[in-house]
């Protein structure tokens, strides 16, 4: 029996990393249609099999930074007065479909680490109440432990380097029997400099994962790669080019990514 492996954390500056996804997704937040080397905006809604009813009545500025990598509703609808966390919650499109399924009853914290994207998530948001979005990191979020029925996270987990920390922050903010939907996608090769840099427009060979829904085990695996969920279901996977359309919801695309220190607010009382 071989032993497990263990995630190792890569040798990267964190900070650098940060500032140029932040570059990125500011220009997401700020140009949504200036085009990108992932799908964004309402086109993408319609490729990972967004529902038209869950957009309705949602801003437009939520809805054309659209830059994640999977459906998390693609699993089931969330229930009423649960309370959920989005990390990496970008404009707020996946926030502001939770906000409403799990009505004024239940409470939704969305995190982002890049201000701009907030402002498009606040000003989605107007005058909701049971939702709020906080400027903070996946490695360190801005939510009390044992808070979160859910943990939802669109096309994010891949940008932070820290991957064990991550999911050691999902597993401390949820509640024991808490679940969480996560969708993200990682390259099966190296990252060559250029393409990098986005000056390479070939295809490029991805692997997306997408978890269904697990409830919180007792202890966190050591190695967030392996192939089972940490709930001990089996992950879905599926290997495509960055080129081709996706026409799976139950599975994560190739494409879609995301420096203050997060605020210690906390989110908002459950009514």
């Amino acid at each position: 029996m071989t032993a497990p492996r263990v995630a190792t954390v890569p040798n990267v500056d964190r900070e650098v990393l940060r500032e140029a996804i932040q570059e990125e997704y500011e220009a997401v937040a700020r140009d949504p249609q200036r085009g990108f080397h992932f799908h964004t905006g309402r086109p993408l809604t319609e490729i990972l099999g967004y529902q038209p009813e869950w957009l309705y009545g949602l801003a437009e500025g939520s809805i054309e930074s659209f830059a994640g990598t999977g459906n998390p509703f693609s699993l089931g609808a969330l229930a009423p007065a649960e309370r959920v966390v989005d990390i990496g919650c970008g404009a707020g499109i996946d926030s502001l479909i939770a906000a409403r399924m799990v009505g004024p009853e239940g409470a939704v914290i969305g995190v982002d680490m890049t201000p701009s994207m907030l402002e498009k998530a606040q000003a989605g948001a107007g005058h909701l109440e049971h939702v709020e979005f906080l400027l903070g990191f996946g490695e360190e979020l801005p939510v009390p432990d044992e808070w979160a029925d859910v943990v939802i996270s669109n096309g994010v987990v891949n940008l932070m380097p820290d991957k064990p920390q991550v999911f050691r922050e999902m597993a401390r903010v949820l509640k024991q029997g808490g679940a969480f939907r996560s969708a993200t996608s990682s390259s099966t090769d190296p990252c060559p400099r250029m393409r990098r840099r986005g000056s390479i427009s070939g295809p490029a060979e991805s692997r997306a994962l997408c978890w269904k829904q697990s409830s919180k085990p007792r202890s966190w695996p050591q190695d967030s790669r392996a192939s089972r969920s940490p709930g001990g279901r089996t992950c879905s996977r599926e290997r495509h080019s960055s080129r081709a359309r996706h026409s799976s919801a139950r599975t994560a695309s190739t494409t879609g990514q995301r420096r203050r220190a997060p605020e210690t607010k906390v989110g908002p009382e459950r009514r």
